[in-house]
């Protein structure tokens, strides 16, 4: 089958390489283009670009769509089955939508209509969600709201953090759409009850507030893994929180409560098990304590 591949992000990579070895014809890569990174800025092309370059595809890389008429015909001009987009990063209009012979189908990282947007596998995590899944939607002009083909759940356990579930996803993306491409299964609208949005995500969305419950203050820890990280503030210096566990005990929140680093919340207390400076390499709590003593009755955040 004759396609495009639409996509940016480490998410994205297995499915494009699924299809590649699968043998579908890849006319064309769309992806975001390279940005400055690292500290001298230099720029850095994205996951997707690096596979389809190590495959030997061809990859395009424009700025927009909506506002471009040549992206738009030369989209067009490739003479598609199908164009598969997984996280790409741009909104398709409607002429882009139109043109593949099977249209646009989209690997989106939830089980809609639950967690439609940007961030669907933190947002998951972060509401404590029993499960989640992967959804290939074949794409309508509205925001994930396309009928569905495929659908496959994972459940979510008291462990779960995104980084270890957004690779189980990718997987599960990279298989159902091979069967979504060779089954052609019978669309399926999504149900109007149920529908909740996953905003994109800020870097101050990791900002510790202890007086929530310890509950939800692991799940946030658990749902930032490993981007935007949680955080809190230490005598003045951001300590990124890596993981915690539940621990007894109760006082202030933010407040310190023993040797071990076991933290006050609203409801509930956590043991931060691996923190980490900023500047400074990651730790597990006890090596961190060796070197930065935090006595009990140390306030955090603030």
């Amino acid at each position: 089958m004759r396609l495009a591949f639409m996509g940016s992000p480490d998410f994205a990579v297995p499915a494009l390489r699924g299809l590649h070895h699968a043998g579908h014809e890849i006319a064309a890569v769309y992806c975001q283009p390279a940005k400055p990174a690292g500290r001298g800025y230099a720029l850095r092309p994205c996951p997707v670009q690096v596979e389809a370059e190590r495959l030997g595809l061809a990859v395009r890389t424009p700025v927009r769509l909506r506002s471009d008429p040549a992206a738009q015909a030369a989209f067009a001009a490739l003479e598609l089955d199908a164009a598969v987009v997984a996280a790409y990063g741009l909104i398709l209009p409607q002429a882009m939508l139109a043109a593949p012979r099977r249209g646009c189908l989209n690997i989106h990282a939830s089980l809609l209509p639950r967690w439609r947007g940007a961030a669907p596998i933190q947002a998951a995590v972060l509401a404590g969600d029993p499960e989640t899944g992967v959804t290939i939607m074949q794409m309508d002009a509205g925001l994930d709201t396309g009928p569905m083909l495929l659908r496959e759940a994972v459940p979510i356990s008291a462990t779960t953090t995104a980084a270890t579930l957004h690779d189980v996803l990718a997987e599960i993306g990279s298989r159902l759409i091979l069967r979504a491409l060779d089954a052609a299964p019978a669309p399926v609208a999504q149900p109007a009850e149920g529908v909740t949005y996953a905003a994109k995500l800020t870097r101050d969305a990791g900002r510790i507030d202890w007086s929530h419950d310890a509950a939800a203050v692991d799940r946030q820890v658990r749902a930032f893994d490993p981007w935007p990280g949680t955080f809190t503030a230490l005598r003045g210096a951001v300590l990124k929180v890596l993981s915690a566990e539940a621990a007894a005990g109760a006082g202030p929140p933010g407040a310190v409560l023993d040797e071990r680093l076991t933290v006050a919340c609203g409801a509930g207390a956590l043991r931060l098990t691996r923190v980490q400076l900023a500047g400074r390499p990651a730790m597990g709590a006890d090596a961190f304590l060796r070197g930065h003593p935090v006595p009990a009755g140390t306030v955090l955040g603030g």
